[in-house]
């Protein structure tokens, strides 16, 4: 098969398009033949890239874990799949991606793709919306009537949140470039805070939570602004400092599949909208990255 692979650490510029084994599946999997792929663009610093579990090298290494594709392979072992079916899902960190024409996964991770999306728009959702859900509602307790400040909320991820927070019957304030304040608003963002104009600690009262997929020092700075017995939640990185009377949370995301399938369903009804920045044909993934490294807005997804 074809597919992008990156043979030893040292940035997006070691990613080739060249011929691969196509996977073969263990108990419990099945094998995908890619549509399209998601990815994030410094997944290639990450150890999972270069070793698996155990610690063993496994390079060359295929990225983008986002998957959305149609089964061909089903294995002992597995539940609710079948040949055939246009599934779509996120692969484990620790072994090959999606940016190939196949893709072995455990079936778990994965769930049934909705009939009125595209396998692009499916490809920008399993990563990113599973990352907001668990994020609000897992990690963060978000309730109907509480207050949600969301940095980069006009961001590929971010925009997620936004809806799936406005949804849930929160009120939700945006950050961001000024450049994304539309976006925000227009996926249910109640207020926009430009960061490039003011400091968003000057313009927010104490929230319930704050949700930060930008990190950096407006991470430290965001635990003065959660209330108590409230949470900071970040997947940027650990918070270095933790609201006073409430709780700081890093997570990585994990698969699920009853969380893809409500993802899905919302989908499936007009009420989550995926913001795509950019489409790549699979032989410009390097291409991809580096646009995205660059600051492109919105997920990118690759085309298989």
């Amino acid at each position: 098969m074809k597919a992008v692979r990156i043979h030893q650490p040292g940035g997006s510029d070691g990613l080739v398009f060249e011929d691969a084994p196509v996977p073969s599946p263990a108990t419990g999997e099945v094998v995908v033949r890619v549509h399209a792929a998601g990815f994030v663009p410094d997944e290639l610093d990450w150890p999972g890239t270069w070793v698996d579990r155990a610690g063993r090298d496994r390079t060359p290494s295929i990225p983008a874990h986002d998957v959305a594709g149609v089964v061909t392979d089903v294995r002992y072992g597995t539940a609710g799949l079948a040949v055939g079916d246009r599934v779509f899902g996120l692969g484990d960190w620790h072994r090959d991606g999606a940016a190939a024409e196949y893709i072995a996964v455990e079936a778990r991770n994965l769930a049934l793709m909705p009939e009125s999306l595209t396998y692009t728009e499916a490809a920008a959702l399993p990563l990113s919306g599973l990352t907001c859900w668990q994020g609000l509602f897992v990690h963060g307790g978000l309730e109907s009537g509480q207050t949600v400040v969301v940095h980069g909320g006009g961001g590929g991820t971010g925009a997620l949140a936004v809806q799936l927070a406005r949804q849930a019957g929160a009120q939700v304030i945006a950050t961001g470039r000024g450049r994304a304040a539309g976006l925000a608003i227009e996926m249910g963002a109640h207020t926009f805070v430009d960061l490039e104009r003011q400091r968003f600690e000057d313009a927010v009262e104490p929230v319930d939570l704050v949700f930060d997929t930008i990190g950096g020092d407006l991470l430290a700075r965001s635990a003065g602004r959660v209330k108590p017995g409230g949470a900071l939640v970040s997947i940027t990185a650990p918070p270095p400092v933790e609201p006073e009377g409430g709780r700081a949370v890093f997570f990585i995301v994990e698969p699920n599949r009853d969380q893809l399938a409500e993802l899905a369903k919302r989908a499936e009804s007009g009420g989550l909208r995926n913001h795509v920045g950019a489409v790549y044909p699979l032989a410009r993934t390097r291409e991809a990255f580096q646009a995205k490294r660059n600051g492109l807005p919105g997920k990118v997804v690759l085309e298989i």
